[in-house]
């Protein structure tokens, strides 16, 4: 199983604009790769990317359409307010992230 473990909104831990940037653009690149991705999961301010508002939903949904689970993290929907504004996906759990993160074959962070 390959997973895309999104932790955050951006791409690196330089300047906030230019690391949203880079994460957009490679969330359309991978997108429109013929890289297979079998579970996208976003935690922390990566739940920004699954939620209204988000500049990247198109990319992620794509990436659902080729076949990606999508799942978003409960608590920090919770935490953020965010559970009501979900766009995509399933809301996960942290049992579920534990299995995921200890049985996968591949994890990408971007």
């Amino acid at each position: 199983m390959t997973v895309l473990y999104l932790n955050s909104d951006r791409m690196g831990d330089g300047e906030p604009e230019l690391g949203r940037k880079l994460l957009a653009l490679f969330l359309e690149k991978l997108a429109r790769s013929d890289v297979n991705i079998d579970l996208v999961g976003c935690v922390n301010s990566g739940v920004l990317l699954t939620t209204e508002g988000s500049p990247v939903v198109e990319s992620l949904r794509l990436l659902e359409r080729k076949g990606a689970r999508v799942a978003t993290c409960g608590t920090c929907l919770d935490h953020l307010g965010l559970r009501g504004k979900l766009l995509l996906g399933e809301v996960g759990t942290m049992d579920q992230t534990v299995q995921v993160m200890a049985t996968a074959d591949r994890i990408i962070r971007p």
